[in-house]
């Protein structure tokens, strides 16, 4: 098997608390790719976003790990614990906030399968490195 194209796609719940202090249940998919091993992504269907397009956060894998045991992250996500059971995600962008709620079993479930397609620590720095400058700058 080719783990360079091996992804993880798994769906979650999430309760977005709204800036008039509602709550409103989105659907959500957590995916993880072999070829991105550093990275999680979220995405979201265009009727949870506020442009009415799809909508994809990228951010690390070992941050969300973090965020489930205690407050983590800075610039645009920040992950944190609300009790046992439940883990809150913190979006920061140009157009606002958004704050949502996950079920912790839910995320821990997800980055188990992450591990068992990518071990944490055995992940092939050199492509994601390649490939983040290669973002950043164009094809070299």
């Amino acid at each position: 098997m080719d783990l360079a194209h091996v992804t993880v796609r798994q769906s979650a719940r999430a309760r977005l608390f709204t800036e008039e202090e509602r709550e409103v249940s989105v659907a959500a998919t957590l995916r993880y790719t072999s070829a991105d091993p550093l990275a999680v992504h979220l995405d979201f269907p265009p009727e949870a976003a506020l442009q009415g397009e799809p909508v994809t956060w990228t951010f690390g894998r070992a941050l969300l790990e973090e965020g489930l045991n205690g407050p983590a992250g800075g610039g645009d996500v920040h992950i944190w614990p609300c009790g046992p059971e439940r883990t809150v995600v913190e979006f920061h962008s140009p157009m606002g906030l958004a704050l949502l709620q996950f079920d912790t079993a839910a995320l821990r479930r997800f980055l188990l399968r992450s591990h068992a397609v990518v071990a944490p620590g055995s992940e092939d720095l050199t492509s994601a490195v390649d490939r983040g400058l290669e973002a950043l700058l164009g094809k070299f």
